[in-house]
């Protein structure tokens, strides 16, 4: 269970981590950027894939089962 607590911890922050980022880098689009042109911009930077992985770190946590202790 407090494995599952720190999982969920640590995705929690990547995904804060990756959504900080990938929003900032909305800015682009202002700049003159269509948004073609910004995902393929961000599907090169290594921190908007903390998103992802943060993501699916809490999915894992939350829904991957338990194992039944009798």
């Amino acid at each position: 269970m407090i494995l599952r607590g720190f999982i969920f911890l640590i995705g929690f922050g990547l995904a804060i981590i990756g959504g900080v980022s990938t929003i900032a880098y909305l800015n682009l689009l202002t700049t003159g950027y269509k948004f073609y042109e910004y995902l393929h911009f961000i599907s090169r930077k290594i921190e908007c894939y903390l998103l992802i992985i943060g993501l699916l770190m809490v999915w894992i946590s939350i829904y991957f089962p338990t194992k039944e202790q009798d």
